[in-house]
Parts: structure tokens; sequence; C-alpha cells
């Protein structure tokens, strides 16, 4: 049946999104974390249908899009030759793409400084590949070297921009899988990242992986400034734009990729679970795109969005798309975004709350005052489309279960109070009674910790939202899609969300009108989620 069909499907995501934590963190191998690290690829490969209908022994691949298309595509020679082995000194090559995301056929043009006389450039799909993690794709010639200008600082904004002339341009090939791509910039003893989307907006796998690029440039600081932060670490002097038009700074130049989202790939192309794969600038762009898909997975710390990436996925929820978020933080700061010299959505505008007067759009537009989502004249907590929202931070704590019987927690052996050593940190979200959530918010795992002197909770919760019909009981009429979003509680761990053809959900740990232990005295939340952190 095609409703039980997808039903396994997407329980498959919802266990990959509570273990997943374990390919992340040190677990003991007996323990119950290791236990379900261990049974993740079967769970991944039941959840995306690979033990159905397995293509006959000699059959031909299946191409990009075609069922089974990822698994196919993890079976070719990887190589770990994308590894940096030598990144020599500061600034002794450095570079970033004129686009964040490139489809098949597409131009792209790469700005380097490097100290060397020399470089090339080498472009690696990211997934599994028995391991290694990475396979070549492609590799430029020789192209000389340059010292490039100093970072500019443009006033008023404080953004800062490097301002160079291209080194090399090169078009996607055809070949190219959609996924995540580590572009490889090479020079004499020096070498660095540039990361690369390559999508394809023709997909309707039933997975869209996004990578979180408005997050990772706001806390790039290369240049000096980022969102948060000027020089000497003065919040008066950070920037209220940034840039695509330069670096990372952090990661080799792959910002937060290789920590906060890789691991999470290689696990999902290691399952086989067909996906495509976009940026949040193109959800941004073409939320409506998201409607061709199953469901949303934001991998990691996803913290900055803009109004047409929440009405996007917003309106696909209630469409009966489902989401999943694996960080906590998520949808926290508003943003606008503007073009570049180099083209469109390039510059990234947040003033945040403390300067949010000083924003243009608070005497034009205030709908689109770049503050808090939850901060007037926006007055739109997280919580209405996660079910939680953000409290405090740096936290370390274990993940303790309180709804064993929930559909995540399937198989899993876990039962009310097993730990999960180390699962929340180092940011949590919590259920709050006192802001907006859908209703029906339920909790899954409901950990104690203590934040900044202050004890307090760290929440796994889903909720389910009606697409258009209810849930009557008794036998099941035909209904549409009713996504049930999960929402993890850690930075490192993770979200998700299932859908059901009619009926009603299984029974489970309603969330409290007043969680127990939940009071915020003391602690006002405007500290919590400090605007300028």
């Amino acid at each position: 049946m095609p409703g039980r069909r997808v039903r396994r499907f997407l329980t498959g995501i919802g266990v990959v999104a509570l273990l997943v934590a374990a390919a992340w963190l040190t677990v003991e191998p007996h323990g119950p974390a290791g236990r379900l690290r261990e049974r993740l690829p079967e769970a991944i490969a039941r959840a995306a249908g690979l033990a159905e209908g397995a293509r006959p022994s000699g059959a031909a691949a299946p191409g990009v899009g075609e069922p089974g298309w990822v698994a196919a595509e993890n079976r070719r020679p990887g190589t770990a030759a994308w590894h940096i082995t030598r990144r020599g000194p500061s600034h002794a090559i450095e570079g970033y793409a004129d686009r964040v995301s490139a489809s098949a056929g597409d131009a792209v043009t790469v700005y380097v400084s490097t100290t060397a006389r020399w470089l090339h450039v080498e472009a690696y799909r990211m997934g599994w590949y028995g391991g290694a993690r990475g396979r070549l794709l492609w590799r430029s010639g020789r192209v000389r070297g340059r010292r490039q200008a100093d970072p500019s600082l443009w006033p008023g904004t404080n953004m800062v921009q490097a301002r160079w002339v291209p080194s090399l341009t090169f078009r996607v090939g055809d070949r190219w899988p959609p996924g995540a791509y580590l572009l490889k910039l090479v020079a004499p003893g020096a070498q660095r990242y540039v990361p690369l989307t390559v999508t394809d907006p023709s997909s309707h796998d039933p997975l869209v992986v996004m990578d979180a690029v408005t997050t990772w440039q706001a806390y790039n600081d290369w240049g000096g400034r980022n969102l948060y932060w000027g020089p000497f670490m003065e919040v008066g002097t950070r920037s209220r734009v940034v840039s695509f038009d330069r670096p990372y700074a952090r990661g080799d130049g792959a910002s937060d990729f290789l920590h906060g989202e890789l691991p999470l790939i290689s696990l999902l192309e290691q399952g086989g679970l067909d996906a495509t794969y976009w940026t949040d600038i193109d959800l941004h762009q073409h939320p409506e795109l998201l409607l061709r898909h199953r469901a949303l997975l934001s991998l990691g710390h996803d913290e900055y969005w803009s109004t047409a990436m929440r009405h996007g996925a917003t309106v696909a929820r209630d469409h009966g798309v489902n989401l999943a978020f694996l960080g906590a933080n998520a949808v926290f700061r508003h943003i606008r975004l503007q073009a570049s010299p180099l083209g469109p959505d390039r510059q990234e505008v947040n003033y945040k709350p403390a300067s949010a007067r000083a924003d243009p759009d608070w005497r034009t537009n205030r709908r689109e005052v770049t503050t808090d989502w939850r901060e007037p004249p926006l007055h739109q907590p997280e919580s209405s489309l996660l079910g939680e929202l953000y409290e405090c931070n740096p936290v370390r704590a274990d993940g303790v279960v309180v709804q064993p019987g929930s559909w995540l927690l399937a198989g899993t052996e876990l039962g009310t109070g097993s730990r999960l050593p180390n699962l929340v940190g180092p940011e949590y979200d919590r259920v709050m009674p006192s802001f907006p959530t859908p209703r029906g918010v339920e909790l899954v795992l409901h950990s104690p910790l203590r934040c900044r002197f202050h004890a307090s909770f760290s929440d796994v919760t889903y909720y389910t939202t009606a697409s258009g019909a209810g849930g009557p009981s008794g036998p099941p009429a035909p209904l549409p899609v009713q996504p049930q979003p999960l929402r993890h509680a850690a930075e490192r761990s993770v979200s998700t969300t299932r859908a059901l053809h009619g009926g009603q959900a299984r029974a489970a740990r309603r969330a409290p009108s007043s969680p127990p232990h939940c009071s915020t005295a003391g602690l006002p939340l405007s500290r919590r989620a400090s605007s300028d952190r």
C-alpha cells in the first residue's frame, strides 16, 4: 500500500533523526547509543525501501532521480584525497565562488588569493563511498597564482568584502550528481576548501538535504568581522551586513560543513536514501520547489532564515511536506538577502534586536526588520513552526527518554529514563508554555540540565498538524498527508517528521501546559537568547 510505504520511509527518517547523534559522539560500543549506531544503516535502508524490489543482477545502474540512484552513486570508487594534508601558513591560499549552488551546465567562477606561483582546483562530491566519503569529479589545469587585494570595509554596515579578480571559471558537468561538494584549492605547500552545492531543479526525490549557508556566513569572521563581533571581539564594531563575496575563515574554508553536516550526509548516503541537495538560499529563491518532495532535512545549526524561507517551509508543511530540524536554535534570526556585484542574494542583512531600529526597514517595511523572529516588530516566535524554541547556551547534558513507546524509538530497546550520553549541547531548545506552538506537541526526550547556573530542560518533541482534514477515529477515511515534525533540542542532535494517511496518531506523552521544573525565574528569556551572543 502506498500509505504503508510512506510511513516506513518517514519512520526510518525518524530513527535517523534521533540516532545520528551516535555518529557524531564518542559512545560506548555496547551502550544504547552504540547499539543505535550499529543498526542505523540497516534501518535507513529499510526506510528507503531498498530491500523491496531489488534491482536484478546485471541491470543498469539507475540514473540520477531514479529510485536507488544514491546507493548506486555510493558504489562508485571513492577517495580520501579530499582531505587537507598541507594547510600552510595563514592566508597562503584561500578563495570563494561566485555562487553557493549551481546546476548542470552552470558556470562557476572561483576567486583565489595565494602566495604560491600556481594552483589547481579539485572538485569532490561528498557522501559515503565505502567510508572514503568523497569522489573526485573534476580537476582543473594549472592556474597562475596571485596575491589578491586586502579586504574592503563598507562604512555604516561594517560589511567585509573581498573584491578580487577571477582566478578560473568552470562549468558543472552533466555527470556531476546533485550533492554537497568541496572544491579543494591546491598550491605547493598549502590547501583550502570552497564549498559548493550542486542542485537539480527538476528533482522529485523524496528527501531534500539543505546546507545552512546563511548561518555559516553569519559566523564567518574572515576579514575580522561577522554578525557577532568586530576587531578584538567587540560587539559594537560587528557587521550589520555580511557578504558571500569572501572566503570562509572556519573549517579550512568549508565553514561548518565538515563537522556539522558531513557526518550526517555520509550516514544518509551510506543507507542509500534518495535525496536531492540545495542550500537555504535555494529555499529562499524557489520555495515552491519544496512541494515536489516528501521531507526537508535541515542538517544542523540553521539559525538565519528569511521571510521567504520560513513562509515556504510553513506552506509546504501545511501541504503534507515533512520538516526535519537537526539542531537547536533553528529559525531564530530574521534576515534579508540583497544583491552583490557578483549576483543576487549575495549579501545577508541582520541588525539584531539591540540595533533593530537602525535597520532602514524599520521606517519603510517593518515586516522585514532584521531582528530575532520572536522580537518586535515581528512577534513570530520560532516555536509556532518548530513546536519549541531556543533557550540557552553553552551546555552539555545527557538526553533522557520519557516516551519509549514513541514511533521514533521503535526497535531501539530504550526505556523510560534511558540516557543518551552527551546528546544535548552546546545549545538547546525546549517547550515554553508561554510561547505559541502548534497543537498536540508531544515529548519524546525531556532532559534536565543547567545553563548559566540555572536549571532547565532540553526537549525532543514532535507534533501532528492536519493538512486540510482531520484524523477521525475508527476506520480511516482517505485523507491528505498529515506531517509530524519532530524537533530535537541539541545542536549536534536531531529532529524529524512523520506522515500518516488518515487515522489518528499513536497516543504519546503530551507536552504539559507547564512542563515539570521549567520555570525561567531568575533568567529572563531575553538574556537566555542573548541577541549578540
